[in-house]
């Protein structure tokens, strides 16, 4: 502080400690009209004190008054990444951030019209800035810790106070559009690359709250939305704060109206759907699954593009972490599927789910079976069966005999039971045909393997091409198996060589 700041620093320590020669502020300030208070040159632990005797003593008339002076003082920043600058100055703004939390909460009749503008700009000094770049290029969500804000002892108390003020009775849209505008959403929108979860859970509340009362915002929080999501997948594929804005998403896509707009649904198509393809699924795929439930409760005749044209095209090929997530969603999307959609994506999905049933992760073939422990599901296969047990019950008789894992095996055998239950018959006919397939290619494979007996015993070599008997047996291979036929004509190219 300056000369003049200490010395009445000193004085009002004085008087508090009860030198009689020195003069009491603490009581002098009660006779003090607080319009001649406020000085921006009083130190924050005079104004501190004063203000909190003040408080409790001034008419409810001055109180608004007292209210926009704390709320220009909180705009006065620290430096946090400075662990032992200014203590006592950062420890009377968490306390008089703190009285103003209450005041909001408590307080009725505060909200003037001049209290707007400077509410918006103490929010704005205090939580708008230029976040840091992450510690590592490298960093990964799933297993590093992330960086938490020096910072959040205000913070916290700044977003309690905006949070509370947009809740408060009193509040008024109409009179705080004119602050609360699109630049103010722009920049709130940027905060969710935070790295600190704590804030990132704010500001979706806060989000949330301004998309209820302003409804000139709705459109354009949506539309930004948007970009944040295309840039997130089709360019940097960084973005902290994906799961609080799908959260917020699935509110938003409750609330639709039908029909639906075709804006949502090129939204759902363009922007949600692709989501699925980004390496860090699993941080935000429980919020991802419940937009997209949404928007099928919500039209069911998307059903098919969605579950067919999409999840299957973005199906995971390599990666069995994602495959399990995937085979949640669809489960998911099953539970609320309408019978007359069912029928139009059956075949397709479950050939995928074959496919799953036979993968040797036992993660994936386990959460694939367990679909017929969904009662729902259960009642869609047995009302299809006739086209779904051809589908499935080659993998399942294979894999049942032949998988690594015996729960992976036991679990097909219920599947199988539930199968033979459902349609008796066409299971007997199924296993027989499957039978006499095995028998045809285990023939096949026996007389695969006495023509590659015959040709070792030949020892072909040069002079292959005029071995009458050399040559019969090729004409005889290329007859029975084109396959074998290559392979013979493989092995005597490098023989030759």
């Amino acid at each position: 502080f300056c000369a003049n700041q200490a010395f009445y620093f000193d004085n009002f320590k004085k008087g508090k400690s009860g030198d009689s020669t020195q003069v009491d502020y603490s009581r002098k300030v009660k006779e003090v009209d607080v319009k001649h208070l406020w000085n921006f040159s009083t130190p924050w632990i005079i104004l501190h004190e004063l203000f909190l005797s003040v408080c409790l003593d001034v008419s409810a008339q001055e109180q608004p008054e007292l209210f926009l002076k704390k709320l220009q003082q909180c705009c006065t920043l620290f430096d946090f990444l400075d662990t032992l600058s200014d203590l006592k100055m950062k420890e009377y703004k968490r306390s008089t951030l703190n009285e103003l939390v209450d005041y909001v909460t408590l307080s009725r009749g505060y909200l003037t019209e001049q209290t707007y503008p400077e509410v918006v700009k103490m929010v704005s000094c205090n939580i708008f800035r230029t976040l840091p770049p992450s510690d590592s290029n490298e960093f990964d969500p799933e297993e590093d810790e992330p960086t938490l804000e020096a910072s959040w002892p205000h913070l916290q108390l700044v977003y309690e106070f905006f949070i509370r003020f947009l809740e408060s009775q009193e509040f008024q849209p109409s009179v705080a559009k004119k602050y609360i505008d699109q630049k103010f959403v722009l920049q709130l929108l940027e905060l969710f690359d935070s790295e600190d979860p704590r804030e990132r859970d704010c500001l979706k509340t806060v989000l949330h709250r301004i998309y209820g009362k302003f409804l000139g915002l709705r459109a354009f929080i949506r539309k930004q939305i948007n970009n944040i999501f295309l840039c997130f997948v089709y360019e940097t594929e960084h973005f902290s704060g994906v799961a609080e804005l799908l959260e917020i998403l699935g509110s938003i896509i409750n609330g639709f109206a039908l029909p639906l707009k075709a804006e949502h649904k090129q939204f759902l198509v363009k922007v949600l759907l692709p989501l699925h393809t980004v390496r860090s699924l699993s941080l935000f795929h429980a919020q991802l699954a419940y937009c997209i439930v949404q928007f099928l409760e919500k039209e069911p005749t998307l059903t098919e593009p969605v579950s067919v044209a999409c999840l299957l095209k973005f199906w995971p090929k390599t990666c069995s972490q994602k495959e399990v997530m995937f085979l949640g969603e669809l489960e998911e999307i099953l539970d609320v599927i309408e019978p007359t959609q069912f029928v139009k994506i059956q075949e397709p999905l479950f050939k995928l789910i074959a496919r799953c049933v036979s993968s040797p992760h036992f993660q994936v073939a386990e959460r694939a079976l367990y679909y017929w422990n969904n009662e729902y599901i259960m009642s869609l296969i047995e009302e299809n069966s006739s086209v779904i047990l051809p589908i499935m019950f080659a993998s399942l008789y294979r894999i049942s005999k032949e998988h690594w894992n015996p729960a992976i095996s036991a679990l097909i055998y219920n599947v199988l039971k539930a199968f033979m239950e459902m349609n008796s018959a066409l299971f007997d006919e199924l296993a027989a045909n499957y039978k006499s397939d095995r028998q045809r290619e285990r023939k096949k494979d026996k007389e695969r393997e006495d023509l590659w007996r015959k040709l070792e015993e030949l020892e072909l070599r040069r002079g292959i091409q005029n071995s009458d008997g050399s040559r019969a047996l090729l004409s005889s291979i290329i007859k029975r198996d084109t396959i074998a036929a290559f392979k013979v004509v493989t092995y005597l190219l490098l023989v030759s060589y």
